[in-house]
């Protein structure tokens, strides 16, 4: 509000300053609009600059400046030669400079409290996806000791042992089995087996997570557990 008024008293007086010095009243009445107008045009340019995380560029920054510099002068030049007339008319396009720019102020920290609030949701979800994928990749050594066991027995038990006497089945998770068999039935042209981009690919994961899904299978480690059938059961 205080911005409108004290811009219509601003143009008043510089549209009073174009008609004393010979512009037609058309020309007298855009007179002001190209002057403020050149305020707000490069405050509108920094405000964009901070919603886009970009520093306000020496060319905004000098054309509020001039222009700010021009208001003050086009409504003094219309005073009175006297102190208290001068100040009278500069007021006006001092209140509207100042009380804009304090409301561009407000917009340019909410656009850069946004933008942070955006970029630290991204990397929290980041983290989240990451999280994942690493507990999916912790499991590694867990699935070669179930190899080796099975290598060197013969035979695969079904359960292992945890923590208050819980059982954890020894099978790969259910993505990493699908994504496995996905491999298997969309084998290339020439046989090969796809990329582990590609993998990754078509169940939305990290390129390391499908290469180490395309290692994992090729080394037989994502074949659910042979079912031991006990000896002399029929």
């Amino acid at each position: 509000m205080l911005a409108v008024i004290a811009a219509v008293v601003s143009y008043s007086h510089m549209y009073e300053l174009a008609l004393h010095h010979g512009e037609p009243e058309w020309r007298a009445a855009l007179f002001p609009l190209s002057v403020d107008g050149m305020i707000v045009g490069a405050s509108m340019t920094l405000l964009s600059d901070a919603r886009h995380g970009r520093k306000g560029g020496l060319l905004p920054w000098a054309l509020l400046i001039i222009g700010s510099a021009a208001s003050l002068a086009a409504n003094v030049a219309v005073a009175d030669p006297t102190m208290w007339s001068r100040i009278i008319h500069a007021w006006p396009s001092f209140a509207l400079i100042g009380a804009y720019e304090l409301l561009m102020r407000e917009f340019r920290t909410v656009a850069r409290s946004v933008r942070s609030a955006d970029a630290e949701r991204t990397h929290t979800e980041e983290e989240a996806v990451g999280g994942d994928e690493e507990a999916e990749f912790a499991s590694v050594e867990q699935q070669e000791r179930w190899h080796l066991r099975a290598v060197k027995t013969g035979k695969a038990a079904e359960t292992e042992p945890m923590k208050g006497g819980e059982k954890e089945e020894r099978v790969p998770p259910q993505v990493q089995r699908d994504a496995w068999k996905w491999a298997l039935e969309n084998r290339q042209p020439d046989g090969s087996l796809p990329t582990g981009e590609q993998i990754a690919a078509r169940f939305g994961r990290k390129e390391r997570w499908g290469r180490l899904i395309k290692q994992w299978g090729q080394q037989g480690r994502l074949a659910l557990p042979p079912v031991v059938t006990p000896t002399g059961a029929r």
